[in-house]
């Protein structure tokens, strides 16, 4: 059954109080609120934007941190849809329970966000990128963008579905331990990697260390993928953030405006 609270579109998490900088892009002329989607047997909410009374949309996949799709990755869907796009924010941890009351982040992880395996994002990203072809979407342009936990999974629904034109992934793990539920990481399959990602990552990221980023170039270097880092010197994790501290206006912009060149360029938009 589905937590009706996790559909509210509005509010943020517990654990990520927002500050004085958070962005609000309306919804004037485009059709916006939130979807279910049936996943085998489980009900999977997806906030839904796109232009209104359009069809043969490009598509894109938008997915949350850590904390859900609260008011933050909702407001970024719309973006893309003044932009012209069909997209969707799926609550991928409905499953594991409601993110955004966990006040404590290491609670955050162990409770809810270690316990959503690969296989099954994977296939509540399938299903959603099912449910836009039948509405008003082109699966032929079809993109997928994350932030942070999102990054992560950007590389690897990349890797698993080859219909993916382009990928943008915002400060995301690249390398780790592995277990039976996250079984790999993007370091593990940029080697075979087909479809070209863009990596948006941070110098100042003490979570994610620039060694692994090395890592990860070195790994490409192995396919033929085409993907591309940048490596922002002055910035800190979740600098697109604007609802947190992190918040870095001049870089988040910059590499808004990075995504959707590198969404065109590869023939998504």
């Amino acid at each position: 059954m589905t937590d009706n609270s996790q559909k509210s579109g509005t509010g943020f998490a517990a654990a990520t109080p927002p500050t004085a900088n958070v962005i609000t892009t309306d919804t004037e002329g485009l059709s916006a609120g939130w979807i279910d989607l049936d996943v085998n047997g489980q009900t999977v909410p997806v906030y839904r934007a796109q232009p209104a009374g359009q069809s043969d949309l490009p598509i894109v996949l938008v997915i949350s941190e850590i904390f859900g799709v609260h008011e933050h990755i909702a407001d970024v869907a719309r973006r893309f849809a003044k932009q012209g796009y069909l997209a969707l924010a799926p609550q991928l941890f409905v499953r594991q329970g409601d993110p955004s009351t966990i006040a404590d982040i290491p609670t955050l992880f162990r409770d809810i966000v270690s316990q959503a395996s690969d296989a099954q994002v994977n296939g509540d990203l399938d299903a959603c990128v099912a449910w836009a072809a039948r509405n008003g979407g082109d699966v032929d342009k079809l993109g997928i963008t994350g932030f942070c936990w999102g990054g992560r999974v950007t590389w690897l629904y990349s890797s698993h579905n080859p219909k993916v034109k382009a990928g943008v992934a915002w400060y995301g793990r690249l390398a780790g331990d592995t277990n039976g539920k996250q079984t790999s990481h993007p370091v593990d399959v940029a080697p075979a990697l087909r479809v070209p990602v863009l990596g948006l990552y941070a110098a100042q990221d003490t979570g994610i260390p620039l060694d692994t980023v090395e890592r990860m170039k070195a790994a490409l270097a192995q396919g033929s993928s085409g993907s591309e880092f940048v490596v922002y010197p002055d910035a800190g994790h979740a600098f697109y953030a604007d609802y947190r501290p992190s918040y870095n206006a001049r870089d988040a912009q910059d590499g808004w405006n990075r995504a959707l060149d590198w969404f065109r360029q590869h023939g998504v938009a």
